[in-house]
């Protein structure tokens, strides 16, 4: 347990804790965490993935958090896996299967001949289920958004095949902020005639932080309150990138 020092001097960090998430936590109970952890009063962060997404998340501590609105306008990259011939209803692995087709006659030029649709302004329409994680209950939880689900432009700088070993096909994607990568995986299965669902999500940068400069989750936790300073870094680097 941390002595009064220690949580008085914690109380007075302003700055950026850029942590890797783990897939099967939700950002909001990390950051509940970390805040207990290490006896903080103040924790935002600077733009949340979904709980059965991995990758990197700012910490915004103390006078930090203010920046929140502002980090969370930033583009982001993903590596993102999908696997083709299947559809959900979460438009990822979590869901209920809807659908499976064929996939055999998607080949690696007919993939990228299909992406050039993606690159640039696209519309999406966020997914009308997603996995949540539910307190007290193990696993993920599919819940329904109602409501309008409007289409909204974001912007896809580079969509780029890694590797394509059907039927999975791993990308490099960069994009504006709020882009969907369910969404994206849906959409891009519709054009294919097969469709398609998320595998596998990971974010490896938002704004100007990103994984080259993130704790692991759990390696965090380890860490005592009294260390957590020399983990900070200052708020300027949330301007890189």
């Amino acid at each position: 347990m941390a002595n009064l020092n220690v949580i008085a001097s914690n109380a007075e960090i302003d700055g950026v804790l850029v942590v890797d998430k783990p897939a099967g936590i939700a950002v909001h109970d990390m950051l509940k965490a970390v805040k207990t952890h290490f006896n903080l009063v103040k924790v935002g962060h600077g733009g949340t993935i979904a709980p059965n997404a991995s990758g990197v998340v700012a910490l915004l501590l103390g006078g930090a958090a203010r920046l929140g609105e502002d980090q969370m306008g930033r583009d982001a990259e993903y590596e993102l896996t999908m696997r083709l011939g299947r559809a959900t209803n979460t438009f990822d692995a979590e869901g209920e299967v809807v659908r499976e087709k064929d996939f055999t006659a998607v080949t690696r030029e007919r993939l990228e001949a299909a992406l050039e649709d993606f690159r640039g302004d696209i519309f999406q329409r966020q997914p009308q289920f997603s996995v949540a994680m539910v307190h007290e209950r193990e696993g993920y939880t599919v819940v329904e958004k109602h409501g309008e689900r409007p289409f909204r432009l974001h912007h896809i700088y580079r969509l780029d095949v890694e590797e394509f070993a059907p039927p999975l096909a791993r990308f490099f994607v960069r994009c504006t902020k709020g882009a969907n990568m369910r969404a994206l995986a849906n959409d891009l299965g519709e054009a294919l005639g097969c469709g398609a669902i998320v595998e596998t999500c990971r974010r490896t940068k938002t704004g100007g932080v990103s994984l080259a400069g993130a704790i692991p989750f759990m390696e965090l936790m380890k860490t005592h309150p009294a260390d957590l300073a020399a983990l900070v870094k200052p708020m300027m680097v949330l301007a890189g990138g």
